[in-house]
């Protein structure tokens, strides 16, 4: 299992210190990550900037921190919003995206393009959002695969999040170069065997996305009770990995037992314990490469 460091994590977007691409990738390689996930989008690279001169230049600072890119990380919402029918082409602009990304993911030597499917609609038919999510994807696949790429769903949004659902999607999509992003947090957060989720998922993904969390309890006063009442969806803080509530042990050894050896991506995507310096964010990303080469067979 290949570990990687995922660039938005040094993107600024939750508070943190920030750098440019180019920082990101010679940084990675000083903490010791022989492969990096890049988010296609600003401040990292969006593909309204990369001229052939930029992905030149990322190509030349991966070479000279003995850095490869594995992954491209594309931000979709495959929903249609409601109001606007089909006046503003939502989907083929998303389809674009990401086949933008492909092409750049040629360039730098990426197999894979992170995707997500959709947040669900209030008031929209599900099956009709179930449609849009198969019939984007499966054109996403193909303008894909001409580049040697193939795009991986993460279990993310709330369309075909169950890991069940998430299969299912892949049905019907039936594409060849269509896999999983799979993380474990969604599952562990919704209450899921990790380990029989990751070893049924295994045989299809292509990447795994990791992070750790606690939950914090939540209450409310109720000055007329002279007391507390207990509020049921507790709030979810990042922590150091290892150190919340997610048993990667048992999800681990599903994506072993289940096939899987590739592309283990660290990410810092929220307000994390011990703030958003450069130094507890070093931290947590050595402490992540730590704990995987002491308790798995990292790379």
């Amino acid at each position: 299992m290949t570990p990687c460091l995922f660039s938005i994590s040094y993107a600024g977007f939750w508070g943190q210190d920030a750098l440019s691409l180019e920082q990101f990738i010679r940084h990675a390689g000083e903490l010791g990550y022989p492969a990096v996930m890049i988010a296609g989008k600003r401040p990292h690279l969006s593909s309204l900037d990369a001229t052939p001169e930029l992905l030149e230049g990322v190509c030349e600072t991966l070479a000279a921190a003995q850095v490869r890119c594995d992954v491209i990380a594309a931000y979709t919402n495959l929903s249609q919003p409601t109001g606007v029918g089909c006046e503003v082409p939502h989907l083929e602009f998303q389809i674009a995206y990401v086949e933008s990304l492909a092409r750049i993911a040629a360039k730098v030597g990426a197999k894979v393009v992170r995707i997500f499917t959709a947040y669900e609609v209030e008031g929209q038919d599900l099956q009709a959002q179930w449609k849009h999510c198969v019939t984007a994807i499966r054109e996403m696949c193909d303008r894909a695969a001409p580049h040697g790429v193939s795009i991986a769903v993460q279990n993310h949004h709330d369309i075909a999040l169950h890991t069940e659902a998430l299969l299912e999607l892949l049905a019907d999509i039936d594409r060849p170069n269509c896999g999983l992003g799979f993380d474990a947090w969604s599952p562990a957060l919704r209450g899921e065997s990790l380990y029989e989720a990751a070893r049924m998922a295994a045989p299809r993904t292509l990447i795994t996305t990791n992070a750790d969390y606690i939950k914090v309890p939540r209450h409310r006063y109720r000055p007329e009770l002279v007391n507390y009442e207990r509020q049921s969806t507790d709030w979810v803080r990042a922590v150091p990995f290892g150190t919340g509530f997610i048993d990667y042990h048992a999800f681990f050894q599903g994506l072993y037992d289940g096939g899987f050896g590739g592309t283990a991506v660290y990410e810092m995507c929220s307000p994390l314990r011990g703030g958003g310096t450069l130094k507890n964010l070093d931290a947590c990303a050595s402490g992540y490469l730590k704990w995987m080469r002491a308790h798995h067979r990292a790379g």
